[in-house]
C-alpha cells in the first residue's frame, strides 16, 4: 500500500514566503531605526550649538549592504569620535606637559589651521613677544604690547609716539578646564533600540 499525503496550501511555500517576509521586515526595520537616530544626534548637535559641520559627521551604514536579512543591522557612527565624545561626557582636559592650557582671548585672533591659536603660533604671526603676568585672585595670563586693529586682535603698534599703545591680554592660563556635557547621544540609542523590537513588527504586518 502506497500512501501520499497532500497538503494544501504548500506549508514549505509558506514558510519561505514567511521568511523572506521577516528578512525584509527586520532589514527596512533597521533602516528606519538608523535613520532615525543618525537624525536624532544630528537635532542634538545642532540645537547644542555645536555646528551643521560637526552635525554632518554622524554617518550611516546599513548591513547587508545589498538584499535583506533576519540579521541586518544598522551602524550609526560619528566621523569626529574625539570631538563628539568630549561633549558627550564632559571631560576634565588638562595640559599634556602638566603646565597650563592657553585658552585664547579676543584678541589672539584664530588660527589659520581653524580652531584655536597657540601662543607658538600667535607669536611667529604677529611678530610680538608674551609676557606672563600672574594673578593671585584668578587666571593668570600671556599679554602683549601693541595696538588693536579694527578686529580687536592684537598687532604690532607702528606709532612712534606711543599713541595707541596698549597691553593686551592674549590668553588665559588655567591648569585645567571642565568642559561642559552638552550632549546625551546614548538616551537617543536607547530610545532607538527600544523601539527596534516594535518597529519591525509594524513593518513585517504591513508587507503581509
Amino acid at each position: 500500500m502506497k500512501l501520499k499525503l497532500d497538503i494544501d496550501p504548500d506549508l514549505v511555500a509558506m514558510m519561505s514566503a514567511e521568511i523572506r517576509a521577516g528578512e525584509k521586515a527586520v532589514s527596512a526595520a533597521m533602516r528606519e531605526a538608523g535613520t532615525g537616530l543618525k537624525s536624532d544626534w544630528r537635532a542634538q548637535i545642532t540645537g547644542a550649538g555645536l555646528g551643521r559641520r560637526l552635525a554632518n559627521s554622524i554617518r550611516l551604514a546599513s548591513y547587508p549592504k545589498a538584499g535583506d536579512s533576519l540579521n541586518a543591522a544598522a551602524l550609526v557612527w560619528s566621523k569626529a569620535p574625539e570631538i563628539i565624545g568630549a561633549h558627550d561626557t564632559g571631560p576634565l582636559i588638562r595640559s599634556k606637559d602638566g603646565f597650563w592650557l592657553a585658552i585664547p582671548l579676543p584678541a589672539a585672533g584664530k588660527s589659520t589651521r581653524g580652531g584655536r591659536i597657540t601662543p607658538g603660533e600667535w607669536e611667529r604671526r604677529r611678530g610680538l613677544r608674551l609676557r606672563f603676568v600672574y594673578r593671585r585672585t584668578g587666571p593668570s595670563l600671556l599679554v602683549a604690547e601693541g595696538r588693536l586693529n579694527t578686529k580687536g586682535q592684537a598687532v604690532v603698534s607702528r606709532s612712534k609716539t606711543g599713541r595707541g599703545r596698549v597691553t593686551a591680554p592674549i590668553f588665559l592660563l588655567v591648569p585645567q578646564v571642565k568642559l561642559p556635557k552638552r550632549l546625551d547621544l546614548a538616551r537617543d540609542a536607547e530610545r532607538a533600540l527600544a523601539s527596534t523590537p516594535e518597529l519591525i513588527l509594524v513593518t513585517w504586518l504591513r508587507n503581509l
